[in-house]
């Protein structure tokens, strides 16, 4: 399931109330750079705010805020305010375990590894190893 979410951010500029919000496929990002970036440039720049104006520092200065999730980002979530890292490390996870199943198919057929605890505990401790014979 994709995982999107609209990330707005309220605050008082002059007497005036702003709310501005992007919407957000976190799937996308993530693919393309492993994480989030920082989405108060990314908002601005959807509501024609000026990166260089008292009115951007004004929105920098008060929390994102988020609503309308779809996808285990939605588990991620409390009171309007998503955990970033949390997300992050558990999207990754996913991503991995995904990968490990395809493996699994491809070369034993296996279509679920929770089934087969100890090859996924098997592929994943390969896979660890691979990673730090990298480095």
């Amino acid at each position: 399931m994709k995982n999107s979410v609209t990330a707005y951010i309220e605050f008082s500029f002059k007497g005036k109330t702003y709310s501005p919000s992007l919407s957000i496929n976190l799937d996308e990002f993530l693919q393309a750079h492993g994480s989030i970036p920082s989405l108060y440039p990314l908002i601005a720049n959807n509501n024609d705010f000026d990166l260089y104006s008292y009115e951007y520092e004004m929105m920098e200065a008060e929390p994102l805020q988020f609503r309308d999730a779809q996808g285990m980002v939605s588990d991620f979530i409390t009171d309007g305010e998503l955990d970033i890292a949390a997300f992050e490390k558990a999207w990754h996870e996913q991503q991995l375990a995904e990968e490990l199943l395809a493996v699994a198919n491809r070369n034993m057929g296996i279509k679920n590894l929770h089934e087969n605890p100890e090859l996924k505990q098997a592929l994943l401790e390969a896979y660890r190893l691979g990673q730090e014979s990298r480095h």
